[in-house]
């Protein structure tokens, strides 16, 4: 087991990993921008090393800076969170160079899971089922018109390299096509410096479904179960749930075991999440992250295995602490990522937050890094933290959440916090039923 951990993010997830890591007996190690010198992960940690200015490319994003804090404090592994330079392999590669330990997928795989379009050649050839579309990325339009004809329409024209919906653009009709290629491409190359794109179907209904997996890069890997996170805005996540409404439990253990077989098959390493769209009983692949995702805490709530430690573990050579045949699933969980913004327009909302107040109570679990007197900086996501709430079933999650979110008191900056109250008495999300673009659309009708 490793003997003193860097943490090489901020905010909530750095404070998880950091409340892991002591559970396990380990050292740990903050880093921070001179914006976050008062972050309670800072003051938690046995350790803290400056790593320079607020702006995340001269902290949070500098590696000679997060190298040589670990070679000033000793640290022998770094857990990277998520975000920042959680999916970089250069950084993973870097670190195997000194000897440090990245508590996370080899740099291989990695790379090869954040091109998309290898990404899906992959999976494909590991069972793994994908959503139609080009082969490999598509650079004239001759070649696009002709597989959007084969594929039918509407597509969807995506960055390769990218995510969070940036590169990304809808073309319902032939002549949309020449438009929406030239201005993907476009996005693509400004977002994530590579203009690569390619074509897939355009769903119009679907669900987006993921899969939490843990391998031992040894050749054996167990899934966790489904994440539903179909609740979202302009591709961001904010509401997300386990087991999914729209499952039930003999889809769950197939689509699992598929993804477990591939994860085991790759040789894996680590946690991550195979993500994918799901329409009409069918699941289609769509990414896969290569590292702990932001709503992991749900899947820790209906199985009680904590994914950070699994992560520490597997990285120190420990192995998995569990056998497919022993994960159980219990009951049901929500997330809400309660964000520093206006509920109505998401214009971020920096400052001070003059009162902070936290729900409890059975099944209520708050992972956030603020307090009363903390003042969100505007430099960086505007997370303050993510209520989770566990039921025996779905109805008492609901009754739960609606309880907690009523408790929740964030004064000082505007929050979302109003949002989710709103979403917590609609029918459509009491009832599960909703799609990828049901928030979007709920909000357009609501301004």
């Amino acid at each position: 087991m490793f003997q003193k951990i860097l943490i090489a993010n901020r905010g909530e997830i750095a404070l998880r990993v950091l409340r892991a890591a002591k559970e396990l007996g380990i050292k740990t190690v903050a880093v921070h921008s001179t914006a976050d010198a008062e972050a309670m992960h800072v003051r938690l940690a046995d350790e803290s090393v400056c790593i320079g200015p607020p702006a995340a490319r001269d902290s949070y994003l500098n590696i000679h800076q997060i190298v040589a804090a670990c070679e000033v404090t000793g640290a022998d592994a770094i857990h990277p969170g998520y975000g920042f330079l959680s999916e970089n392999a250069k950084f993973a590669e870097i670190l195997a160079a000194h000897n440090i330990t990245f508590i996370g997928p080899s740099a291989e795989h990695i790379r090869l899971m954040g091109d998309k379009i290898e990404a899906k050649r992959t999976v494909r050839k590991l069972g793994i089922p994908v959503v139609p579309g080009s082969e490999g990325a598509v650079r004239e339009e001759d070649e696009a018109r002709k597989i959007a004809a084969e594929i039918g329409y509407p597509v969807l024209i995506k960055a390769s390299a990218g995510g969070g919906g940036r590169g990304m653009k809808v073309a319902r009709s032939q002549a949309e096509l020449a438009q929406a290629l030239s201005t993907a491409r476009s996005e693509a190359g400004a977002a994530f410096g590579d203009d690569a794109v390619y074509i897939e179907k355009y769903l119009e209904k679907p669900r987006h479904i993921e899969v939490q997996v843990v391998g031992d890069g040894a050749g054996n890997a167990v899934h966790l179960g489904e994440r539903d996170c179909s609740l979202q805005r302009r591709h961001q996540k904010l509401w997300e749930e386990a087991n999914s409404p729209a499952l039930n439990a003999d889809e769950r253990m197939r689509i699992g075991g598929i993804v477990a077989k591939a994860i085991a098959d790759m040789g894996y390493s680590g946690a991550g999440t195979v993500e994918f769209l799901y329409e009409n009983g069918e699941f289609y692949f769509i990414e896969m992250n290569t590292r702990l995702q932001v709503e992991h805490p749900v899947t820790e709530a209906i199985t009680g295995i904590d994914l950070v430690h699994e992560q520490i573990r597997v990285a120190s050579g420990g192995g998995l602490s569990v056998k497919q045949e022993d994960v159980r699933f219990f009951g049901h969980a929500i997330e809400c990522r309660i964000n520093a913004e206006d509920p109505r327009t998401f214009i971020p909302s920096p400052g001070t937050i003059t009162h902070f107040h936290t729900p409890g109570g059975l099944g209520v679990r708050v992972d956030s890094g603020v307090y009363s007197g903390y003042r969100i900086p505007p430099y960086y996501d505007s997370l303050i933290g993510k209520l989770i709430v566990h039921g025996r079933n779905r109805v008492e999650c609901m009754m739960r959440l609606r309880r907690a979110l009523d408790e929740f008191v964030v004064d000082g900056i505007k929050s979302t916090l109003p949002l989710f109250q709103e979403l917590v008495g609609n029918v459509d999300v009491a009832n599960g039923d909703y799609d990828i673009h049901w928030l979007e659309n709920y909000l357009a009708d609501h301004q």
